[in-house]
């Protein structure tokens, strides 16, 4: 039989929630049966995989989802998890569950992770002998790295003896495989505007905020010293796009001969404000730096980011900042742990006709980093030119401030609310009117970039020590 397998996208949500309820029958009679039946996947943490290209999905020859497999990151580091595996029941024993199993661990591969996790049943033949005969092997699970599991499992009323833990190690991607890297979305918490130079540029000050969820860079190494990018963007030309650009600009500072194919899924809305060309471009510039082994600064690389855009230098860094200047002088912040819920109006809003706008205050007082913890800074320069000529921007901050205090973020068309909770954030993003499309994202320090940049260079490490073995 024939099945494709593709990311998972929101509007299976429902339909792969069905499908682990009805894979969940196979262990009526079984004594974890009273678990099992008893729980079931919360549809809001899955909608959030999705969101992150955390799962993948098996669809039939109607293409309809037959299977799915969920990793999840929740162990941190270069570790990764198998949160769920399922087929439905009439499909199994078509290889369907061994596909999913093998694409999930082959991205985890590529993305730099070193080991993949799982918890299971010993003595179910689809559970721990399926597992082993794929490269897992049972572990210890006293290990403190299953406690939360364990946990878990005790306050769901899983029978501790049948659950084993397994793991399966990844080698090192080989220089002629593809790699995946993250290019984390960000929001402007506040932005003002104090000033004009000379040279036509304006003075900002803001306070850029990582999330942990945005578009996903795959990169491959080229000899001939070609720079490709092999997906189409609407809109967006490859000699233009800023993968591109940032490529080149390497390669020509470096003087390199080696070149690379790009490919970008891109999740994060284009004109939103979100800085999703400018965060690409710098997974590039980062990335390319080690898979071309060129070891440059990480201040050359910010530098080399300043002349593609104003916001390149902060996904460069890969640290929540303060930001002056034009947005480049950046001092790094240590932020609440924070959700928020990001609307998208479906409305791109063109940066450039916004700085040009004869009504944009330009000559704000300064603010300080005080000022913005306390609270008092908050407000966003753009917003009253925004409303003027957008106005879907103007009823998504309509709709979304019904909530609490919702802002623009940066010079674009997406607004954003904080919230304290995920449940929070969660609930409020199901109430988003279909007009608008709604994200719950959280609010980090350290970029994701930053994470995989650590997890591919102990993988480097590792293959090195061994052989490569």
């Amino acid at each position: 039989m024939a099945f494709l397998i593709e990311r998972a996208e929101p509007s299976q949500v429902d339909a792969l929630c069905a499908i682990e309820r009805q894979a969940v029958q196979l262990f009526r009679g079984h004594p974890a049966w009273p678990s099992y039946s008893a729980m079931s996947i919360p549809p809001e943490l899955l909608q959030q995989a999705i969101s992150r290209g955390l799962v993948w999905v098996a669809l039939n020859e109607a293409v309809t989802p037959v299977g799915f497999v969920w990793l999840d990151t929740d162990a941190g580091g270069a570790v990764i998890g198998i949160a769920e595996i399922d087929v439905l029941p009439e499909y199994g024993r078509r290889g369907i569950g061994a596909a999913l199993l093998e694409h999930a661990c082959a991205w985890a591969r590529a993305a730099g992770y070193r080991r993949v996790d799982l918890g299971t049943l010993a003595d179910v033949r689809w559970n721990a002998p399926f597992y082993a005969k794929h490269g897992f092997a049972v572990v210890d699970k006293d290990d403190p790295a299953f406690a939360y599991a364990r946990q878990r499992d005790r306050e769901n009323g899983f029978p501790d003896p049948l659950r084993v833990f397994m793991s399966r190690p990844l080698s090192a991607p080989g220089r002629d495989e593809w790699t995946v890297w993250p290019a984390p979305a960000k929001l402007n918490l506040f932005l003002r505007i104090i000033g004009r130079r000379p040279d036509g540029y304006h003075e900002l000050q803001t306070v850029f905020r990582l999330l942990d969820w945005g578009d996903e860079i795959r990169l491959h190494l080229r000899d001939d010293g070609e720079i490709r990018r092999l997906c189409e963007i609407p809109g967006v030309p490859a000699q233009t796009d800023l993968v591109v650009r940032a490529a080149q600009l390497l390669q020509r500072h470096a003087g390199v001969s080696l070149g690379v194919d790009i490919e970008v899924e891109k999740r994060i809305p284009m004109g939103g404000g979100l800085g999703g060309g400018s965060s690409d471009a710098a997974t590039v510039l980062v990335a390319l730096n080690r898979l071309w082994g060129l070891d440059l600064t990480e201040d050359v690389l910010a530098e080399l980011g300043r002349h593609l855009g104003a916001d390149v230098p902060v996904f460069v860094r890969g640290r929540s900042a303060w930001a002056e200047g034009i947005g480049e002088q950046l001092t790094p912040l240590s932020l609440p742990s924070r959700h928020y819920v990001v609307i998208d109006p479906h409305e791109s809003v063109p940066t450039a006709a916004l700085f040009q706008a004869s009504e944009l205050t330009r000559n704000a007082p300064r603010a300080t980093i005080s000022s913005f913890v306390s609270g008092e800074t908050t407000e966003n320069a753009f917003v009253p030119v925004v409303r003027a000529r957008h106005p879907r921007v103007a009823a998504a901050l309509d709709w979304l401030g019904g909530f609490g205090q919702a802002r623009l973020s940066g010079s674009g068309g997406c607004v954003f609310l904080e919230a304290k909770s995920f449940d929070r954030a969660t609930a409020i993003a199901a109430r988003c009117p279909a007009a608008f499309t709604a994200q719950v994202a959280m609010g980090v320090d350290v970029s994701p970039l930053q994470d995989a940049l650590a997890r591919h260079h102990g993988a480097e490490r590792v293959a090195r020590t061994t052989g490569g073995r």
